[in-house]
This record gives C-alpha cells, sequence and structure tokens, in this order.
C-alpha cells in the first residue's frame, strides 16, 4: 500500500535554495494573458519545473496581485520573471540571448510536441498566447518554429495553463535524458 506524504515529507528546498539553485533552461513568454489566474497557475507550474523565467508581456498583469497569488500560491516570490512593453520586445531580448524560441500553437508547418527535439546545452523560450485568440501572428513570425500540442477532441484547444504544463512537463522530461 501506498501512504501519502506529508508536506514536510517532500524535501522541498526553501525560497532562497530555489532562487540559487540551478534551472532548467527555459523561458515562458505570456503573449497577452487576460486571466490573472492563468497567470498564476503559470508561476506555479514554472515553479515545478524549475524553469528559468516568465516574461510577462503587453496586457498580462503583474505581480503583486491578489488574483495572481491565488493560484500562484508563493511562486512570484520564486520564480524569476520580467515585464515587457510587447511581445515581440522579449523575443528579441531571448534571441540576443541565445534562445530558440518556439509559440506554442496550432499553425502550418507546426511540429508535433511529441516529435519536437531539443539540442544539448540549447536554451527555449516558448510563446503561449491569449485564452481566446492564441498566439499573436505577429509573434509567430518572428518565432523559430511552432510546437503544437496534438488533440484528438472536438474542442482544439487547451487553456493556457494546461498547455504550458503539458509543454513544459515534455520539454524538462527531454532535457533529463540529454
Amino acid at each position: 500500500m501506498n501512504r501519502k506524504l506529508a508536506n514536510e515529507e517532500l524535501g522541498r528546498p526553501s525560497i532562497e535554495e530555489y532562487k540559487s539553485s540551478d534551472k532548467n533552461p527555459i523561458v515562458v513568454i505570456l503573449d497577452n494573458i487576460r486571466s490573472l489566474n492563468n497567470v498564476g497557475s503559470v508561476f506555479r507550474t514554472s515553479d515545478a519545473f524549475a524553469i528559468e523565467s516568465i516574461a510577462l508581456c503587453g496586457i498580462t498583469a503583474q505581480p503583486p496581485h491578489r488574483e495572481i497569488n491565488k493560484t500562484a500560491l508563493g511562486a512570484t516570490e520564486s520564480v524569476e520573471w520580467n515585464y515587457f512593453d510587447n511581445t515581440l520586445s522579449a523575443i528579441a531580448e531571448f534571441k540576443a540571448k541565445g534562445f530558440k524560441v518556439y509559440a506554442i500553437e496550432q499553425a502550418e508547418g507546426s511540429i508535433a510536441l511529441h516529435e519536437f527535439s531539443l539540442q544539448k546545452g540549447g536554451k527555449v523560450a516558448i510563446i503561449m498566447g491569449h485564452e481566446v485568440n492564441g498566439v499573436s501572428q505577429e509573434a509567430i513570425d518572428e518565432s523559430d518554429g511552432v510546437i503544437e500540442i496534438p488533440q484528438d477532441g472536438t474542442k482544439h484547444s487547451l487553456n493556457i495553463s494546461v498547455s504550458t504544463g503539458v509543454v513544459l512537463w515534455d520539454l524538462t522530461s527531454k532535457l533529463k535524458r540529454l
């Protein structure tokens, strides 16, 4: 039988220990996300996968904010983040830092997430799009490529926080195998 572990048994680092630990070379760029709960969820998921940072762009809200904190559960204190007036500025900055930038979207010529491969020593930035409009075409045009999460249902979309979790789990799993 399996016994559920108590929080004290999980061996979680303190915020200070986490901030000074090695991170996965992944950045999440939020392209005009309107829901503060989604922003908070992305912070929490980014903490779980120890990503390098989050870029909050355009209308995407910034911490501190009560509605972000509700779902982030403190991850706004552990995960590094920056604000950009627009997504194109964030893309340009991360490309200048040596990141390959990929939009997470359904698009012509996209590569299925399970077929996407990472380069050893490479750095990746993923762009997550607006809840209704997705990643802007301008951001897709500036990206190095588009990654698509294959879906078999009738809805053809996932919530942005769910999509972020799926993609970060996949990318960090692939990094561990390099």
